[in-house]
């Protein structure tokens, strides 16, 4: 796909942000390699901690932060960038897509996340029966900032061929991302984009083809150590204002290369939900 992205619509960029109570976080099952040898190990206060931290920290940075209960038996709902993809059309209307999880053992978490965007007034959007495949929300698809464009990772949560089907629902392009190593299972763990022209990115995560699409739109790409990548999730980041980065805190490496880039970390423990294989992207959901 040929895609200009400086000739694209504006999207103005989302200042809400929903998170999901740790109260029933845990790992009680392995879908990712990060939970290898985690199963029961999550301490709750601390967990709770953590994610109060992050709650606070959004909120000094002047974003409103709406809270979800966390369920009973659904230990991975607290990773809510993942159950539903937020959107904004041209003329303003704001709809969810809903996701299709690909493990079982999170497919009942989306009606949760349906639940508090119909009460917001926001339109669903399923996929149709006859569109074939899994498919992860802002876990894979992640708005380019300002522009009306997506990026789509696929290979192992993801189909690509659900791209396919919502680009036209969107009326959006999407540039799809082959992902090919395990350990990055989703986008959100090895693309994290800060801004229109730069981004954090982990160039073993992806295939040859996807590396060259990145080159080719993004001028400014931190490669990130994979040290830091796979064991403290650094491009699990977040950069929700253009400026400030939250991050794992310990990415040394990361942290000194977006200081020179001018950008501003913000680093925060989220040390037991790595034992998950989630960090600052996955715990919160920004919508528009």
């Amino acid at each position: 796909m040929v895609v200009s992205i400086e000739t694209l619509p504006p999207l103005p960029p989302p200042r809400q942000v929903l998170m999901v109570t740790p109260d029933h976080f845990d790992v009680v099952y392995v879908i990712n390699p990060h939970m290898e040898g985690h199963l029961g190990q999550v301490d709750p206060k601390r967990a709770r901690a953590q994610w109060e931290a992050l709650r606070q920290t959004y909120q000094q940075l002047g974003f409103k932060v709406h809270t979800l209960e966390g369920v009973p038996q659904l230990p991975d709902m607290v990773f809510c960038a993942n159950q539903t993809l937020p959107y904004q059309t041209t003329d303003g209307k704001r709809g969810v897509v809903l996701s299709r999880m690909h493990a079982p053992q999170r497919r009942d978490e989306v009606p949760h996340l349906a639940r508090f965007f119909a009460q917001q007034g926001y339109t669903l959007t399923s996929i149709p029966e006859t569109v074939p495949g899994s498919f992860e929300g802002m876990g894979d698809a992640l708005w380019h900032p300002g522009h009306a464009l997506l990026w789509g990772g696929y290979g192992f949560r993801t189909d690509r061929s659900i791209y396919e089907w919502l680009s036209r629902q969107l009326d959006v392009p999407i540039l799809a991302l082959r992902l090919v190593d395990p350990d990055f299972y989703h986008l959100d763990t090895c693309l994290s984009l800060l801004d229109a022209v730069s981004a954090l990115y982990v160039p073993a995560a992806f295939d040859k083809e996807s590396r060259a699409l990145l080159h080719q739109h993004i001028p400014n790409l931190i490669e990130v150590p994979e040290r830091e990548a796979r064991e403290l999730l650094a491009c699990n980041a977040h950069c929700p204002d253009g400026r400030h980065v939250l991050i794992q805190k310990g990415c040394h490496e990361t942290v000194r290369q977006l200081r020179a880039a001018g950008f501003e970390p913000i680093e925060l423990d989220t040390s037991e939900f790595l034992k998950s294989g989630g960090s600052v992207f996955c715990l919160k959901l920004m919508f528009f």
